[in-house]
Formats: structure tokens, sequence, C-alpha cells
């Protein structure tokens, strides 16, 4: 029963995490020592259902739930006090960090796997300085072709939300779709427009569903042939997301006192990234 609280709460952590532009929730899986497992049940749900529901099950509904309660509240916490917040979610992957460099710690330091790190590193760093504008879709009126794009850009959140260190959020917000999602969700939290809100989520939750078993399958493939360097890939992600969301948060205009608050924040959050990955 601990075990399953457990693993309710690390899929929190990984829902709120989704909703956050900048956060991974590829990263904070891995660094709560989840990811291996959140993979290998989704790859092998059709081959071992029983296996992968023990995972998915109470992993799926503490992520569900806190998309569903939480969004609003950490709406509420980035607008107000974004620093803090911010500084909360670095902490939680810098506690897990320690749990992923033991992979590779023992291992010889090839150039290639170097390469890897430089490489995946470079891409979270490009598309942070990616400018993503204020455009967005309009979902009010879909057409058929509209529910089409919403299965395909389903498909490719599902991609950034299992690879770390890229971010679903922003990946939707360049294609201008975060903002009518996260609008969808709230609005369906509310019970307002319920058929609309539905016809635009069930066609979005199916790529998310059928992208997560594409790209956990070739991620399941990675680790078995090349886990070292596949590791190697995976610091790059993590240690470039960190960089980016600290960067993205510092402003001269900061107060002392959030400053302070920001401090503690990521103490705490350090503590608990450590914990969950030592769980």
């Amino acid at each position: 029963m601990k075990n399953k609280i457990i693993l309710m709460l690390k899929g929190a952590v990984f829902g709120v995490a989704n909703v956050i532009p900048g956060v991974s929730g590829g990263t904070i899986a891995l660094t709560m020592g989840v990811y291996e497992d959140f993979i290998s049940s989704i790859s092998n749900f059709f081959n071992k259902p029983k296996k992968s529901l023990k995972f998915l099950l109470p992993f799926g509904i503490g992520a569900a739930l806190s998309i569903l309660l939480m969004s609003k509240l950490i709406s509420f916490c980035l607008d107000k006090f974004p620093f803090p917040t911010t500084l909360f979610f670095v902490g939680l992957i810098l506690g897990g960090v320690p749990m992923l460099t033991k992979k590779v710690r023992k291992k010889k330091v090839k150039a290639t796997n170097l390469g890897l790190f430089a490489l995946t590193f470079s891409i979270v760093m490009i598309m942070f300085f990616m400018k993503s504008g204020n455009n967005f879709v309009n979902l009010e009126s879909p057409s058929l072709l509209m529910y089409i794009i919403l299965g395909l850009v389903g498909m490719i959140a599902a991609a950034t939300m299992i690879i770390p260190g890229v971010s679903g959020s922003f990946v939707l917000m360049l294609l201008g779709f975060y903002e009518p999602i996260v609008n969808t969700v709230g609005d369906l939290t509310n019970f307002s427009n319920l058929a609309h809100n539905l016809l635009i989520l069930i066609p979005f939750g199916l790529g998310i569903v059928l992208g997560m078993i594409l790209i956990a399958k070739l991620i399941e493939y990675l680790f078995k042939k090349y886990e070292i360097p596949t590791y190697y890939a995976i610091l790059g992600f993590v240690i470039a997301s960190i960089i980016t969301l600290i960067i993205g948060t510092i402003s001269p205009k900061l107060a002392l006192v959030h400053i302070l608050i920001g401090l503690i924040t990521l103490v705490v959050g350090t503590f608990a990234g450590y914990k969950l990955g030592d769980e």
C-alpha cells in the first residue's frame, strides 16, 4: 500500500511538471527513479498488461488528479511567485541528479558519449532561446482537419513528455496549442461546455496515448542496446533544463523576499527530489 501511495505521489509531481512551461515531465520521472519502469510499462502494455497496469494505474491516477486539481494553483503560483515556484522544480530535478550520475560514474568516459551529452545539451539550449510568440490556435469551432491536427499535436506532446529535458508545455507554446489546451482542461474542471471540451480533448488524448507507446518502444530499445550512451544523452537534456529554468526566472526586478523564499523552495525541492528518487 505504501508503495502505491508513493507511486501516486510521484505521478502527481510528474503531472504537475507537464503543466509548467520549461519543466520536463520526463526529467522529473527520471530523477524520481521511475523513468525506466514508466517506459517499460507503456512499451509492454499489450504484452504484459497486468504488470504494466500495476505501475501505470497508481502513477496515472496521481498524474491525472494533479493536472485536474492543481493546474489552477500552479498557474496562480507561477503568475504571482514565478521565481520560488520554478526553483522548487529545479530542486526536484537537482535532487535526482546523483541517482542519474551513478549510472555512468564507474564507466570509462568516451568521446562519443561526451559528444551525445553536448548534442542534447545544445538542443535544449537552442529550444530555450527560440521565440514562441503570442499566437495561439482557435479551437472554438474546430474542423475535421483540426481534430486530426489535435491528434498529431497530442503525439508530439507525448514525445516531449517522455523525452527528458524537453518541455511538453514549451513545445505546445511554440505550436500555439498551449493556452487553448490549458483553457479547455480548466473549463472541463468547471463542468462547462462539456461536449465541446471533450471533443477537443479526446483526439488530443488519443494522440498522447499513441505517441507515448511509439516513443516508449524507441527509448526502451535504446536502453537495452546503448544504455550508457543513452544516459549521457539524457544527462545533457537534464543539465541544460536546469540551466534554462534558472535563466528563465532571473530578473533584475526580483524582490529580496522572493529570492530568499526561492532559496528555501530550492532546498525543499532538492530534498524532496532526493527522497523521491531514493524510494
